[in-house]
């Protein structure tokens, strides 16, 4: 039994996690990233991750939000484009940090973009995301077209 639905044997965990990432979203709404730059980054740490459930469903949320098909295409090597602004590169470049757990830590994406909540945010962000790839990863959730 190498598969096991996680969220449906411990439905009370998932429910946990489920606040902790409504938590995660209203801190980073309220640090002031706009609702595309939240899906960027769960869509980044789930591509990371090797998560396709996770990836195709933030992708198409941040579709839904007006994301561009051409920002989404070059997001596996954002760093390379023009497509992202400062606040935006730096936001990817430290959920990536936060994901990869980089030791000594990576600060390339440190330009003063962000303020000290909004890393906090991305940071919260990053982590649950990670946590939620994991879940789906673990529990066996097939993405078929």
């Amino acid at each position: 039994m190498s598969q096991v639905n996680i969220t449906k044997q411990h439905p009370d965990v998932y429910k946990q996690l489920a606040a902790l990432s409504s938590a995660a979203e209203a801190a980073a709404a309220a640090a002031g990233l706009d609702g595309k730059l939240i899906e960027l980054v769960k869509i980044r740490v789930s591509q990371l991750n090797g998560c396709a459930f996770c990836t195709r469903l933030h992708t198409r949320e941040a579709v839904e939000l007006g994301e561009s098909t051409d920002r989404l295409a070059v997001l596996p090597a954002w760093w390379e484009s023009q497509y992202f602004s400062p606040l935006e590169a730096s936001a990817l470049g430290l959920a990536e940090e936060v994901t990869r757990l980089s030791v000594p830590a990576r600060t390339d994406w440190d330009n003063d973009a962000l303020s000290e909540e909004q890393v906090s945010a991305v940071s919260w962000l990053a982590l649950v995301m990670g946590a939620w790839n994991r879940v789906a990863i673990r529990s066996g959730y097939r993405v078929a077209p």
